[in-house]
């Protein structure tokens, strides 16, 4: 029996996933071989030596010390594109209200709510103070080319607008599924000075802290719209609200609000809606279930922060999965461990971590494997070795 522990409310028809027969899943289940979390903190949390993997319900992990975890060969995983279309119609309604003041023509027409009779009057009379621009026609630019982004982008091309598209790291497959009228750039500079929306999609790192500062605003175009539905600190507050104040950016939509943002002029700042719906939480709470079962009970990883893509079917009657030190020498120790053991290879599927620290590799054996995992979890420079 496997014990899984939620640290948030998860959508039933996520929990309602696990067999109940292999699986116990509660709140308060003490040495849990996984974890599924949505916005609970993690950096401070003491990881059992049990626990195999932790499950983001949602795409960002800032929550989960995912170095930490790896450091331990715990597999963080997260769920891309689960709340995809949520969060893409939400940055469509956020590029709206970025240019027409429906927020603040709504919130005056509260203010006057007493007036009674003179209410319709004055709507006439005051409703100029909320006009905008239409955003047809308009050219905007997607920076980051992912599950939102590039469904952002496709959808802004229905809605007729001149689309450019910025995603140095874009996969093979996922450029070939984007509109083709959309205008691919490697420059970041050219979304920069043409655009007049700008809706920024990318992970936070510490290589994008305020990935938008007041550079990358001085190029930009004066009365630029900018959209952030993607983390906090992509944007720098500062920087931002500087260049409302000076008529740099005429509209600034952020789904995080905080203390500097939350009452400027010239910013909606919004209470995190962007997976807010219950499709999403389904979605992310079902995704994040099957990663763990795969995990737990095939060794496969698909979809990890910290681990690399290691995905193979069953062709033995063992699964030996390592988790090292990616160094040939510890891969030359577990290879003699195993053909010192007797046991016949069947396959085997490895990848390593995008930095080339960490080695996964699982391998199908068939034979008798007593003690062939402790040997290899001996090994200096083994994180985490297990038979299944």
């Amino acid at each position: 029996m496997y014990n899984i522990k939620t640290l948030n409310n998860i959508a039933q028809i996520g929990l309602d996933v696990f067999d109940k027969s292999k699986y116990a899943v509660s709140a308060e289940c003490e040495n849990p071989d996984a974890i599924i979390v949505r916005s609970a903190k993690m950096h401070d949390y003491s990881f059992n030596s049990e626990l195999l993997c932790i499950a983001r319900a949602g795409a960002g992990t800032n929550n989960i010390p995912s170095d930490k975890c790896a450091e331990n060969g715990i597999v963080v995983f997260n769920t891309p594109g689960a709340n995809a279309e949520a969060v893409k119609e939400l940055a469509l309604c956020a590029m709206l209200m970025a240019s027409r003041d429906v927020y603040g023509g709504v919130t005056w027409v509260k203010s006057i709510a007493d007036k009674g009779d003179e209410v319709a009057a004055l709507v006439e009379k005051g409703k100029s103070a909320f006009t905008g621009p239409e955003i047809m026609g308009k050219k905007l630019g997607v920076i980051g080319l992912g599950a939102v982004g590039a469904k952002l982008a496709d959808a802004a091309v229905l809605l007729g607008m001149q689309v450019y598209g910025y995603d140095p790291f874009i996969s093979v497959d996922a450029a070939w599924k984007l509109n083709p009228a959309i205008i691919k750039t490697d420059d970041i500079e050219t979304i920069y000075k043409n655009c007049d929306y700008i809706s920024i999609h990318i992970p936070y790192m510490k290589s994008t802290h305020h990935f938008i500062d007041k550079a990358a605003l001085d190029m930009m175009k004066d009365g630029v719209r900018i959209i952030n539905l993607a983390r906090a600190e992509l944007i720098s507050d500062d920087d931002i609200i500087a260049a409302i104040k000076a008529g740099k950016v005429a509209k600034y939509v952020t789904d995080f609000a905080n203390g500097k943002t939350a009452d400027v002029d010239g910013i909606v700042a919004m209470p995190h809606l962007g997976a807010s719906t219950p499709e999403s939480e389904d979605n992310c709470a079902v995704m994040a279930a099957h990663e763990i079962i795969d995990y737990v009970e095939n060794g496969n990883i698909v979809n990890s922060v910290n681990m690399p893509r290691v995905s193979m079917a069953k062709s033995g009657e063992k699964r030996l999965c390592i988790i090292a030190k990616n160094s040939p020498d510890v891969t030359a120790q577990y290879t003699a461990k195993i053909a010192d053991s007797g046991v016949a290879t069947a396959n085997t599927a490895t990848g390593t971590t995008k930095d080339g620290a960490i080695a996964y590799t699982v391998i199908d054996l068939n034979g008798n494997t007593d003690g062939l995992c402790e040997a290899v979890a001996a090994i200096d420079g083994v994180i985490r070795a297990r038979i299944i």
